[in-house]
């Protein structure tokens, strides 16, 4: 490892020759409804670092369980049924159908994805997010001005997601939207549940909720917004019924009935999107996931504003493992004008923000920052899935080998960027995903976290 002074001066960017586009095919073809315009996108260069050697602090966290669906009535998809029923399988697509047309709106030019996603170039106020009463007949708010202690220079900005490399883009006025399909329905337990976190208690600990985590938080002050900079791995996820993220949770509440969350990361997660692909994506709720919220534009709620950015759409380039290493940098923030949480990705324009009016306790403030991994673990046979977290190494390993998040850093009162302090550290089982946190002149406060999940330690 460099030392010291090494690690403090400019860093290279890494060796672009290491990205790798994995690409599958499409068996089915869709009509592209415009000519494709080339346009030249915002590139963000993936930046190098060697860190210092990273100090462990491990201390007791109230975990945030996600977990979400209507409590409604539904219509359960993945019913066992020997016998073939005609009239109920014409209504199941009926009602698949019609929800399809309630979310895809119409588009403007649509894009094929190298990945086989059709991304829909949708105009602005006709989005997901124009259904909300609240919203109704009104067009997307211009971008407020960024927290101070933001740093535009920081890094170059890229677009960073693979639908994007053709150089194609949605024309101005018009947002990309990830083109949800019936297959992406039917991998859902219900309509109702599609693009929802699966309802469970929420606990101020998971030891025994099948979701399991290695976090970093801060509590205990008033905040407005949060900023970091996350590793971006493709995790091998078990199964189906599984999830591997990375992300950032701005939270406010009890941790009962009344929790508010706002989250933004990558995930992988076979039943939301059908593969293993790393996907930026963002959540919501108000009543801790009971009715409310949603990933990315599948309900209304988030108003998008960037024509570049597809929420829910495959990042590229990925890391690897003692290869080139990717990552991202998100920032979450609420407006002190208009009271609206505004969401950044890389250094670019602005993706777009969660509407004031959709919390209660985030009206005003957060009262906990939480940075981290989390998977769901189903255990397969009875044993602990095969399903990892971040790279699928533990922390200890280091750079180029462990995920990491750097530059961690808080919004405060006066609408200014700072580091976080008093950051506190926990794997809520340790032999299966674990995490070592940090702090130097280059990444600031950092840690590195991850693991394989079943192993001899964690059986």
């Amino acid at each position: 490892m460099m030392d010291l002074a090494k690690s403090q001066s400019k860093w290279r960017h890494f060796d672009h020759r290491r990205r790798q586009h994995h690409r599958r095919t499409n068996s089915q073809t869709d009509t592209v409804q415009e000519s494709r315009n080339k346009t030249n996108s915002s590139n963000m260069a993936p930046i190098y670092y060697k860190t210092s050697p990273i100090i462990p602090t491990f201390v007791v966290f109230f975990f945030l369980v996600n977990s979400s669906v209507f409590p409604v009535h539904s219509y359960d998809f993945n019913q066992a049924n020997q016998t073939f029923r005609p009239t109920e399988e014409l209504q199941k697509l009926q009602m698949i159908r019609a929800h399809l047309e309630k979310i895809n709106k119409p588009s403007t030019k649509t894009i094929q994805s190298p990945d086989g996603d059709l991304i829909d170039c949708v105009l602005s106020h006709q989005q997901p997010a124009f259904d909300h009463p609240q919203l109704k007949g009104q067009n997307p708010l211009e971008s407020p001005e960024t927290p101070k202690g933001e740093n535009p220079d920081e890094m170059v900005s890229e677009n960073h997601q693979l639908w994007s490399l053709s150089g194609e883009s949605c024309p101005e006025g018009t947002i990309p939207i990830r083109r949800t399909t019936e297959q992406d329905v039917l991998r859902a337990s219900s309509i109702q549940r599609f693009g929802r976190k699966i309802r469970r208690p929420i606990r101020r600990d998971s030891s025994s909720n099948g979701h399991e985590h290695a976090v970093g938080y801060v509590s205990g002050q008033e905040y407005y917004g949060a900023k970091a900079s996350i590793n971006v791995w493709a995790p091998r996820v078990a199964n189906q019924y599984e999830f591997s993220l990375s992300q950032m949770w701005v939270i406010s509440g009890s941790f009962g009935n009344d929790l508010n969350t706002i989250e933004a990361g990558w995930q992988v997660s076979p039943e939301l999107y059908g593969d293993s692909y790393p996907r930026f994506f963002t959540y919501w709720t108000s009543d801790a996931y009971q009715a409310t919220g949603c990933y990315n534009l599948l309900c209304s709620g988030f108003v998008q504003t960037n024509n570049r950015i597809a929420i829910g759409a495959a990042i590229s380039p990925r890391s690897s493992y003692q290869g080139g290493q990717y990552d991202i940098s998100l920032l979450v923030w609420k407006d002190p004008k208009h009271g609206n949480w505004w969401l950044q990705f890389g250094s670019g324009p602005l993706v777009g923000y969660w509407p004031s009016f959709l919390f209660t306790h985030l009206r005003n403030h957060a009262n906990m920052v939480q940075f981290g991994g989390e998977v769901v673990n189903t255990r397969p046979s009875g044993t602990h899935t095969l399903t990892q977290m971040g790279s699928g190494h533990f922390s200890g390993e280091g750079f180029g080998k462990s995920s990491y998040f750097r530059n961690l850093q808080v919004v405060d009162w006066d609408n200014s960027l700072i580091p976080v302090s008093n950051l506190r550290v926990l794997a809520d089982h340790p032999n299966c995903y674990d995490i070592r946190g940090g702090i130097n002149n280059v990444w600031g406060n950092y840690f590195y976290y991850g693991g394989p999940g079943r192993n001899v330690r964690c059986p």
